[in-house]
């Protein structure tokens, strides 16, 4: 890794240009520099961020010039067929162009013209960004920059992974396993859809410490017992859901062991 000045072109039609605030180091990041996720290159990371918007394209009408703003990775185009069903987690521009923008173009590039991209379509790790106008959702004035970064990626995936649940309903039993920052943020969504109970696993005290306050019912240290028998204590057969946010193979075969069958 290392710092470029690049040459940045003004916003497109349905594009906004950012003046970056804060952002945030996430391990998809570091999984590119590392080449554990293939990348194109070269190109400048960063996905999750907040700034201030400075300039808009032509038919920009969800943000204006000045809004202060929490930054969406991987925004989808809403017009495309699969945005249209309601199926905007698999928008088809979005594999079509990747880490290009959605008319398949840049708008970084060296001063020898070449081409670079933007992670997740983003590229916060810059002192602006020309994004689309999708990716910008408007952040009230009290809310610090550097909050709104962190929205922007381990809130809405872990809340988001819990509210969007298919057959997610008050009353039900959660387990989430990994109390990192998706972890802590899965729990507060099955807090906000009224879990009965909520069991947060990890080998790390100060974390499972940091569970309850964000809705943990029960946490289980998995350094020190069977997580899986201690949640089929807890739980009379095991949970109703249980979400692996640490992605290990263990991790894995626990959250599929602790859910009851059914």
């Amino acid at each position: 890794m290392r710092m470029m000045q690049l040459d940045q072109s003004e916003p497109k039609t349905g594009e906004v240009r950012v003046k970056m605030s804060a952002a945030g180091i996430c391990a998809s990041d570091h999984h590119v520099m590392t080449g554990d996720n293939p990348t194109p290159m070269p190109i400048v990371l960063g996905h999750e961020g907040s700034g201030v918007i400075e300039a808009v394209g032509t038919g920009v009408s969800s943000v204006k010039v000045g809004d202060r703003c929490v930054l969406s990775f991987v925004p989808n185009c809403g017009h495309c067929r699969s945005c249209r069903q309601g199926l905007s987690n698999i928008c088809d521009t979005n594999r079509l162009t990747g880490t290009r923008q959605y008319d398949g173009g840049f708008r970084l590039h060296t001063d020898e013209g070449v081409e670079v991209h933007q992670f997740a379509k983003l590229g916060v790790f810059a002192e602006s960004i020309v994004v689309p106008q999708q990716a910008c959702y408007p952040m009230p004035d009290d809310v610090p920059m550097e909050v709104g970064a962190l929205i922007g990626c381990s809130v809405t995936t872990g809340v988001g992974g819990v509210i969007n649940q298919p057959g997610m309903r008050a009353g039900m039993t959660v387990a989430v396993i990994g109390a990192g920052g998706v972890g802590l943020n899965a729990i507060q969504g099955a807090k906000l859809v009224n879990a009965a109970k909520i069991i947060a696993v990890d080998i790390h005290d100060h974390k499972l410490e940091f569970a309850y306050k964000f809705g943990a019912t029960d946490v289980i240290n998995s350094k020190d017992q069977d997580p899986i028998a201690a949640i089929q204590e807890l739980t009379d057969d095991g949970v109703d859901f249980a979400f692996d946010t640490f992605g290990h193979k263990i991790t894995t075969e626990q959250a599929y062991k602790a859910t009851r069958k059914g």
